[in-house]
């Protein structure tokens, strides 16, 4: 079979300045643990304070880069995977594509005069909070993609990742490439990605799911979409088979839904029937932080499902990857996958 640029994934690549913080620091700028927000004006000094504060480690970051990446260290084939998304004309958009590509990734950055964005993770007890400043990945325009260069990227993919984050940059973006899929019976995949995004960007979430194949998220995220569309449950696994019935743009394949619950089971939703898959337990002592887990789950599964493995398999392999993420600071991991 030919790997090379089967995956694709489209995003907001983000350097992560990641720090283990305190309740204090929480408390200022007004940051609750396990969320993904937006900078606002009041969040913008932040960023510079944990830099002078405490001890920072920067690291390339964005959740669909983040799970790019994870799928092309578990496929271990140079050039499977591709992506696209803005960075700015400086040192961290350098820094961050040196990094993708020496993780084997082929990487289509659109470079936007305005700073590379940045997303700080603030860390507390093994926790994780993020807070974005997009800034140039919030630049990425649809021109970009149709540039034959990029769009060549599109027609050799067999399977597409989109985080929901994506949805607040170019929903046009998104639309063309999951009509593509449709059009192509080739596989769309997206993820709930945070529960802002699926209050606060319901329209642009729901144009588009009709063409996901496949729906990630967490339990959170899952329960705030259930709330938002009046859905009265809290059920994880009620809620995770009510989206994979929700309508599909193209009869080929029935959606899977995949919710993960931190140490608890993985929920998936298919073909009318609920399952769980227990994850790799991790004593506490091991834990560094939860960053990128999400992401790096996403990323074993995709690796997986390139290769048609079993929807089991798939969520073996996400577990493991995840569980090698949380041992270490943000989404990285070890030069070879051991699966």
């Amino acid at each position: 079979m030919e790997y090379e640029g089967i995956l694709l994934g489209m995003g907001n690549p983000l350097l992560d300045i990641s720090a283990v913080i305190d309740q204090d620091f929480l408390n200022k700028y007004d940051i609750k643990m396990n969320n993904a927000i937006l900078a606002e004006d009041k969040h913008l000094p932040m960023y510079e304070e944990m830099t002078s504060k405490y001890s920072v480690d920067f690291i390339a970051g964005g959740a669909t880069q983040n799970s790019i990446r994870v799928a092309q260290w578990m496929l271990q084939i140079p050039g499977a995977t591709s992506y696209m998304g803005s960075v700015g004309k400086d040192k961290f958009g350098e820094e961050m594509k040196k990094n993708a590509q020496d993780a084997g990734v082929n990487v289509h950055y659109y470079e936007d005069e305005s700073p590379t964005g940045t997303c700080a993770v603030c860390v507390l007890d093994g926790e994780r909070s993020l807070v974005a400043n997009l800034s140039a990945a919030n630049c990425y325009k649809v021109d970009h993609l149709k540039r034959p260069e990029n769009w060549a990227l599109v027609e050799k993919a067999k399977y597409y990742y989109i985080a929901g984050f994506f949805l607040t940059v170019s929903p046009e973006s998104i639309q063309l490439v999951a009509e593509h899929a449709a059009a192509k019976n080739k596989v769309f995949s997206m993820n709930l990605s945070a529960p802002f995004i699926c209050e606060f960007f319901k329209d642009q979430q729901e144009k588009v799911l009709p063409y996901m194949d496949f729906v990630f998220g967490n339990e959170t995220e899952a329960r705030t979409f259930s709330r938002v569309h009046g859905w009265e449950t809290d059920n994880v696994e009620e809620i995770a088979l009510k989206i994979s019935q929700w309508p599909k743009a193209s009869g080929t394949r029935k959606r899977i839904t995949v919710i993960t619950q931190g140490a608890d089971p993985v929920v998936v939703a298919e073909d009318g029937k609920v399952k769980q898959f227990p994850v790799i337990l991790l004593p506490k002592e091991k834990l560094v932080d939860t960053n990128g887990a999400g992401d790096a789950f996403v990323g074993g599964f995709l690796a997986q499902l390139v290769q048609e493995k079993s929807i089991a398999d798939c969520v073996k392999a996400g577990c493991y990857a995840s569980n090698v993420i949380i041992q270490r600071p943000g989404c990285t991991y070890p030069e070879k996958p051991d699966f």
